[in-house]
């Protein structure tokens, strides 16, 4: 059954038809579909564009097919166009001419867009419900962690003592701005689009604040060409996929590197792991290298998506159609992804001895060594070349500044005391870091104080 075809004489050619139809991926919202629909009848009753038994006869139709297709009974075939001509064929199989009715006052096209917005916006709140659970495991993973020193990297070069905690509430800070976004795009998509019609809206006395109110609304669209022709919170959301998938990239390539024979800082569970077929002793983080992996099969949607959109006239264009596709499988993707890898971090050990004589072994206190010269009237020019030459004489003797004499320091610089020792241990140099978003405990627990806070309220 198609929807249109009253002013044609000759059927769709099979490969056009095969071409032109979406049921193969639209009909993954036939839950979306039933729903506006029913609230779409609620209100034409109200209206009295509807009888109530139409109405009656029309949800209990609706609501049958519905469950049908739920537990299998009805299977979705792709012999219709799209799933909104699928369940108005069954519908008006099953009630007669009442069925005929639903389609009053709406659109495919203001159907379609309410469909999308419907299971978008499902969506949107079931990420950031994920993200959530990957920030609290991320919570306590750093909480338990505040104490375990590692070396932070600048170039991929040791920089500066910091601790585990630390380092991984960077990427707390991360994933909390990614809800942030899903947040702001639920707020700005949340308008009801049905009742647009085709472009211009219709003749008829709909109430669109009514339909809005029935499916959770904040209220109707405001302008009927925009509402049909909309697809800007679909870009977002592919944006703020793409934006996880890229903080979920970085965290997976840290992990690839600290797995590796040369850091050893961490042990992936062999749960998370794969081997190889011919060697082994291998152990691979082939889930870490497959979500980096699939970043840009997210990205490709996000690219995809706006070249597709960037060329229509207003209104609705045939080219929208390829949105559906695009979403569907950047959802599935970065929803797979954030799951998998919590999994993967949850069960992750942390080699914390190896962690800290990384940090011990290359010269992450040297910023601290030249702060004590400082601290003891240097200018701090000068306290950066000594401690420079300090550690080139280090690397020729291989050995860290915490295993020099102090005989050997003050060969250098006259300045150098026995309490540089203390200045210059891993605990010191972090412990002495308190200003806010620095690693020190004190610090840290005020971090954590306000991560407990915003997982409790949100």
């Amino acid at each position: 059954m198609k929807l249109w075809g009253g002013r044609f004489t000759k059927e769709t050619n099979q490969l056009v038809h095969n071409f032109n139809a979406s049921i193969s991926f639209d009909k993954k919202f036939y839950e979306e579909d039933i729903q506006g629909s029913i609230a779409h009848v609620t209100m034409l009753a109200k209206q009295g564009v509807l009888s109530e038994q139409d109405r009656d006869d029309i949800i209990n139709g609706l609501q049958q097919i519905r469950e049908e297709i739920r537990s299998g009974a009805l299977i979705i075939d792709e012999e219709h166009e799209d799933i909104h001509s699928f369940v108005e064929a069954h519908l008006t199989e099953r009630i007669g001419d009442a069925g005929k009715r639903l389609h009053t006052g709406r659109s495919r096209n203001d159907q379609v867009a309410l469909d999308m917005k419907l299971y978008t916006r499902k969506e949107v709140s079931e990420m950031r419900d994920l993200l959530k659970e990957l920030l609290e495991s991320l919570y306590r993973i750093i909480s338990e962690n505040t104490d375990t020193i590692m070396p932070g990297f600048t170039h991929l070069q040791k920089a500066q003592p910091v601790t585990l905690a630390h380092h991984l509430g960077a990427y707390f800070e991360m994933f909390r701005r990614d809800r942030g976004r899903l947040k702001d795009i639920y707020e700005r998509m949340n308008y009801c689009p049905l009742g647009s019609g085709a472009l211009a809206g219709t003749t008829y006395p709909l109430d669109r604040e009514l339909t809005a109110s029935l499916l959770d609304f904040y209220g109707p669209t405001q302008n009927s060409m925009d509402s049909v022709s909309d697809r800007d919170y679909l870009i977002e959301f592919c944006s703020a996929m793409s934006m996880i998938m890229m903080h979920l990239s970085r965290f997976c390539e840290e992990i690839i590197i600290w797995n590796t024979n040369e850091y050893q800082f961490i042990e992936i569970d062999d749960a998370y792991s794969t081997g190889s077929s011919i060697m082994p002793q291998k152990k691979n983080p082939d889930i870490a290298e497959l979500i980096r992996g699939k970043t840009g099969r997210v990205y490709g949607a996000l690219t995809s998506l706006l070249t597709t959109m960037k060329g229509l006239p207003l209104a609705y264009n045939k080219d929208m159609q390829e949105d559906k596709e695009l979403v569907f499988d950047a959802i599935d993707t970065t929803k797979g992804c954030i799951v998998l890898f919590r999994g993967m971090l949850d069960t992750m050990t942390f080699q914390k001895d190896r962690m800290r004589a990384s940090a011990e072994g290359g010269f992450t206190n040297a910023t601290d060594a030249a702060d004590y010269l400082v601290n003891h009237g240097v200018p701090f020019r000068d306290a950066h070349g000594i401690i420079g030459r300090l550690v080139l004489y280090c690397i020729e003797k291989n050995v860290s500044l915490g295993e020099l004499t102090l005989e050997e320091y003050q060969a250098i610089s006259p300045v150098f005391q026995e309490d540089l020792y203390e200045a210059i241990r891993m605990e010191t140099c972090v412990s002495k870091r308190n200003t806010i978003g620095a690693p020190g405990k004190e610090a840290m627990e005020s971090v954590l104080a306000s991560y407990k806070n915003y997982l409790e309220q949100s």
